[in-house]
């Protein structure tokens, strides 16, 4: 697809350290269109090099994602969600479009509208690989709503690092990190974590994923009443109690994001972390607008820089 894109970037990072406050002075960014939570929504990855039609392609995306229905069913929805109750899916949620959720309500206060232009638009797209219709819905994505570039972040990408680095070599790259414990901290905190957490341990246990189960698949005793369709709220919130998973995912998604880096090298490669961030955060913040080639780096920098808050005195966890 032409489009008049000038700039294509990824957030990876393991999610908790910061990445969602990024995001949202990314987007205080007038030119730049800031992607939060696609490609994360887009899983599962193996199929990124598989070729499919468009149509095919928005079949997907306007599906609801089997995790965060879970979550829905349980009543603990991510705090991140941003679809508003008074939409056209606000009264069955389990339903709603994966790309709806998060990516398309945070770019839009019309974002079903946004979804209907989007249907008329992406089956439309050629026969191609999956990372190349990935490409092409962000590029149209920033064209509909009036950006020249495009910057994605999903919390917990590290987890896809490689069919990131593999899908788009071209694209520049910022690998965001924290200091483990309080990353696995605020983990330990949040539904979407506590969530991946039990699927990394299904797959470390039983090498089988808990929402991608194919019939006689058996998983252990201890393990089923974690499966999607038995989880129960205390039974996600127990996971919560013990730190150690949750240093040990952070250690997981780290090694899976930095021997990505090392074996795909990115051409364009900014590294970045939260507590530098929040020790200067205009001199961090001119560093990363510099390195995405904001028209005016220093003056985003300068504006945003007061929403950086260091968590000792802040009440609220960091996304």
């Amino acid at each position: 697809m032409d489009t008049p894109i000038t700039g294509r970037s990824i957030i990876i990072s393991s999610g908790r350290c910061g990445s969602t406050l990024l995001s949202d002075l990314i987007a205080e960014e007038p030119d730049t269109l800031s992607a939060q939570e696609f490609f994360m929504s887009v899983a599962p990855w193996a199929r990124s090099a598989e070729v499919i039609t468009g149509a095919e392609y928005w079949e997907v995306l306007a599906s609801p994602k089997a995790e965060l229905a879970t979550l829905f069913r349980i009543g603990l929805s991510p705090k991140e969600l941003h679809y508003p109750s008074t939409g056209r899916w606000g009264d069955r949620m389990t339903e709603l479009p994966r790309i709806l959720a998060i990516t398309l309500s945070k770019v839009s206060d019309d974002p079903d509208a946004l979804f209907d232009e989007l249907a008329r638009r992406v089956p439309d797209f050629p026969e191609q690989s999956v990372a190349r219709h990935h490409q092409d819905f962000l590029d149209l994505l920033a064209v509909l709503t009036g950006r020249k570039r495009w910057v994605e972040r999903s919390g917990g990408s590290s987890h896809v690092a490689p069919y990131l680095l593999r899908g788009f070599p071209a694209a520049k790259i910022v690998y965001l990190t924290r200091d483990w414990e309080p990353t696995a901290k605020s983990m330990s905190r949040h539904s979407s974590f506590q969530l991946l957490q039990i699927r990394v341990e299904f797959l470390g246990r039983c090498g089988l994923d808990p929402f991608r189960l194919q019939p006689g698949d058996a998983v252990p005793e201890e393990l089923e009443q974690y499966l999607p369709d038995r989880l129960t709220p205390d039974a996600l919130r127990e996971r919560g109690h013990n730190l150690r998973r949750y240093v040990a995912l952070c250690a997981f998604m780290a090694a899976q994001a930095e021997q990505a880096l090392a074996d795909q090298k990115p051409a364009h490669l900014l590294t970045m972390r939260y507590e530098e961030l929040v020790a200067d955060p205009v001199a961090e913040l001119g560093r990363l607008g510099r390195f995405l080639d904001f028209d005016d780096a220093e003056g985003w920098a300068e504006r945003v820089a007061d929403r950086v808050v260091d968590p000792s005195r802040a009440r609220q966890p960091v996304g």
